[in-house]
């Protein structure tokens, strides 16, 4: 898959949009999982966030059954960016299903939330935090994994994602639609007293940061944990107590520096997710019929 398939410009069709999507470019990059976790810790540090994932999640109680759960979230994830539109409505209703089962009280009392504070998943506050996480996160780990983006591409990543609005029910206008307001977006957030890493959060935090994994997987637990915490706001670092020195950050830069010279020779088989090469080899087909 080379970047000229984001490039094509010779016809103005639904096909050619889809091959020069942003979204396309940054999520087809199985490496850019390794920034998940990093949105996820950013998402449970809003208290609501937190009490929802606790109360209405196996996370906590079946370690075991954790991958399941991810290929599942992965593949509602990946249908939304490279599905049909078949598979993007069915990806949305599984969202708001789940959301529809995701309601209740904060159990202890954290920045502005106290206890017994009502939550639900359809809040459209919480769904702009957490859609936020990741508009924040991906790309940047995709730029210290894979490349550099330019700040048309950030800013077209943002417009791109928030057409989930109508699909969750948010307002158009909604979600931020570009680098600048993301950026304003999140540092009020992180400012304000909606953040507030409680002890709900900490107990998240040490299962994503130390996940139980037989002996031998051990090594790659380190090289897993300094995206996760090399990728998060300084701010939340401190609030969930997490050391980061300058010997981490190089730690960092150098694997990701490795990453990227083993990626430009990886094949697409492995390095991109199937999904994403499917909706390409559909998109690029409707474009010339004769490449079928």
């Amino acid at each position: 898959m080379d970047d000229d398939s984001w490039t094509i410009h010779t016809h103005p069709n639904r096909e050619v949009i889809a091959l020069e999507s942003v979204a396309w470019k940054i999520n087809q990059e199985v490496v850019v999982l390794l920034g998940w976790s990093a949105a996820i810790l950013m998402q449970v540090a809003h208290p609501l966030v937190a009490a929802g994932v606790t109360e209405h999640s196996l996370f906590l109680t079946d370690p075991g059954g954790r991958p399941r759960r991810l290929k599942r979230t992965l593949d509602t994830m990946l249908d939304l960016t490279f599905g049909t539109p078949e598979h993007v409505e069915r990806a949305a209703r599984t969202i708001n299903a789940i959301h529809d089962r995701v309601h209740g009280t904060v159990g202890e009392t954290v920045g502005a939330w106290t206890d017994g504070t009502a939550y639900s998943a359809h809040d459209p506050e919480l769904l702009r935090w957490v859609h936020s996480t990741v508009l924040d996160v991906f790309p940047r780990t995709y730029e210290l994994y894979v490349g550099p983006l330019t700040v048309e591409e950030k800013d077209r990543y943002c417009q791109e994602g928030s057409r989930v609005e109508p699909l969750l029910g948010l307002p158009r206008g909604y979600l931020p639609a570009s680098t600048a307001e993301l950026r304003a977006y999140i540092t009020a957030t992180l400012g304000s007293s909606e953040i507030a890493v409680g002890e709900t959060a900490r107990v998240l935090a040490r299962e994503i940061i130390h996940p139980v994994l037989p002996r031998a997987a051990q090594p790659l637990v380190w090289l897993t944990q300094l995206p996760t915490i090399g990728l998060l706001p300084p701010i939340l670092r401190r609030a969930y107590g997490l050391r980061w020195t300058r010997r981490h950050e190089d730690a960092l830069r150098l694997s990701a520096a490795v990453t990227r010279a083993l990626l430009a020779r990886t094949p697409s088989s492995v390095r991109h997710w199937p999904a994403a090469r499917a909706a390409i080899t559909r998109a690029r087909d409707a474009v010339d019929p004769r490449a079928a």
